[in-house]
């Protein structure tokens, strides 16, 4: 395996293995944190890890695992359904503990295993984007067909897109509310969204009526749907980026090949795969397409991601940063103008209560957020709940773009700043918002494949496992929210 040397010319610091054909790490003395990451992944990626053969096993056993919980359905980690292939095997019901330790052994694993193959990448390793690409593929064919695992977002989805499929409006009713106490569909749904109306866009709930319109009856088969659907937006993500990207290699094993994506996004079954499929094709266009029609294209697709999830204005703001520097007015107008007419139309179908919901989701707080403990010591010295959410509402967009430019002033300036402007917001937004689960990093990992040689790959894998491992159940525990 060829090893990367450290030119003459590289700054002190650079050369370290963390993801990229060369990464350019801050030298030591900026920060005892930096220094004490550096000093351990200098060890870390010159061990067998980084051995590509390694690191893929490593991989495989991670996902294994964690394909193995949802084969056991239903236990603790997944809904309590069964998909095609969870009939094969026994459930794991009466043995929590074991289903538990799969999960989070296999999430730990595959972080291991997606850090020696970005380590590997780094020192030289390129292997054929095509086959890893292939080889994801299949595995996300085995997924589909598995009950989800981690989360019991999918149940909502289905619920949601039963009441749609019924005639009913998700924005105004809840699933309880629509479909009574009784109905499977409520059944299989986590505690703390029985009760709770969608804060996804309309075209999340246009995709959600689809499977529920072919699942009917049948929350498993609406399920079902959804994962399918999912996997191949997954999969459609990793083609777009083998075929357009600056480095095939790099995009496929931060996207297709990144095996804790897999497990948070297809194995949950998460919506924010569509969020991130729109996000990089409006700033794959935006990056390729001039004129009017380009502009044009690129405000259809905000709109269109807008209407899956609202945090995709991230991306819309990212964008617009270096063509306002760049005093390219007539450009942003274009794109902004038909973004927002996109979206207008969306959500004329269910009105102001839509826009109302779906804005309603940026005021709830969970751990680890921060500001989950800044709410309970505001809480605990006798402010009114009222009050600390208001105060977190004012405060938290405010860090958000604080954090976003320590982000976007961090990696090299040479670096297209329409890609570095939309990961920098994204990935602030996963460290600030007051909700946040392991699949919102999703909208990062995309943009950042578009960003080369940069210092932040370390630390967007380092918080994806962290939050995949403070929270990764089969969600019927409810969370604290505001």
């Amino acid at each position: 395996m060829t090893r990367v040397s450290t030119h003459s010319g590289d700054p002190p610091g650079s050369a370290l293995p963390v993801g990229g054909s060369r990464v350019y790490a801050p030298a030591e003395g900026h920060g005892p944190i930096e220094w004490v990451m550096s000093t351990v992944i200098r060890k870390l990626a010159w061990s067998k890890l980084s051995d590509p053969k390694v690191a893929l096993s490593v991989s495989g056993v991670g996902l294994l695992l964690g394909m193995l919980v949802g084969a056991t359905a239903p236990n603790t980690m997944t809904l309590p359904i069964r998909l095609p292939l969870s009939y094969l095997l026994p459930s794991l019901s009466d043995n929590n503990v074991l289903a538990t330790a799969m999960l989070y052994t296999g999430d730990v694993l595959a972080c291991l295993g997606l850090a020696g193959l970005l380590w590997a990448h780094s020192q030289g390793w390129r292997p054929d984007p095509r086959r890893l690409l292939l080889a994801s593929a299949g595995v996300v064919a085995v997924m589909v067909f598995l009950t989800p695992v981690g989360s019991s977002d999918t149940a909502s989805y289905a619920a949601y897109g039963r009441i749609a499929a019924l005639g009913g409006n998700p924005y105004v009713t809840s699933p309880i509310a629509a479909l009574g106490a009784h109905s499977p569909y409520v059944h299989v749904i986590g505690a703390v969204w029985k009760n709770q109306v969608t804060v996804y866009g309309p075209i999340a709930t246009l995709i959600q009526w689809f499977a529920a319109l072919i699942g009917g009856h049948s929350v498993a088969t609406t399920i079902w749907v959804l994962m399918i659907l999912n996997g191949a937006v997954f999969i459609g993500v990793g083609f777009l980026l083998l075929k357009t990207s600056d480095d095939p290699v790099r995009a496929t094993l931060f996207w297709t090949a990144n095996v804790v994506l897999l497990q948070q996004l297809v194995s949950g079954g998460q919506l924010d795969t569509f969020v991130a499929a729109a996000a990089l094709c409006s700033i794959q266009v935006a990056r390729r397409v001039y004129g009017v029609w380009g502009d044009a294209l690129v405000g259809v697709l905000l709109g269109l991601a807008f209407g899956v999830k609202v945090s995709v204005a991230l991306v819309a703001i990212g964008l617009a940063w270096p063509l306002l520097r760049r005093r390219e007015w007539l450009r942003v107008t274009r794109m902004a103008v038909i973004a927002l007419a996109t979206a207008l139309v969306e959500y004329s179908f269910y009105g102001l209560n839509a826009m109302k919901s779906t804005f309603s989701g940026l005021k709830w707080v969970i751990m680890p957020s921060p500001w989950r403990l800044f709410q309970m010591a505001g809480e605990a010295l006798g402010v009114h709940a009222s009050t600390m959410t208001t105060v977190i509402n004012c405060l938290w967009p405010i860090a958000l773009f604080v954090v976003a430019w320590f982000i976007y002033q961090r990696i090299s300036s040479d670096q297209p700043r329409e890609v570095v402007a939309p990961f920098a917001l994204t990935f602030a937004w996963v460290l600030v918002a007051p909700w946040v689960f392991a699949w919102y990093t999703a909208i990062a990992w995309a943009t950042l494949t578009l960003v080369p040689r940069n210092r932040m790959t370390r630390w967007l894998a380092i918080v994806t496992v962290f939050l995949a491992l403070w929270l990764s159940t089969g969600g019927q525990a409810a969370p604290a929210r505001l």
